[in-house]
């Protein structure tokens, strides 16, 4: 049976923390900006944890140990 191939899309867009959760940055903050005020898309620049009921998805599509 060949290897299992990850999901390059997934393994761009999300890293696991050394505690086993999944990091994943936050939508919004590309374009349209100049509506967005200054306190917005400052709470946008930090990565935040993703959610746990999508964690065991996610962990399946990066094949993360």
């Amino acid at each position: 049976m060949p290897k299992m191939k990850s999901n390059r899309a997934a393994m761009k867009r999300f890293r696991t923390t050394s505690g086993g959760k999944v990091r994943r940055h936050k939508a919004y903050a590309n374009h349209i900006l100049t509506k967005k005020s200054p306190k917005r898309k400052r709470n946008l620049r930090d990565a935040t944890l993703a959610s746990q009921p999508d964690s065991p998805r996610i962990k399946r599509m990066i094949l993360s140990k």
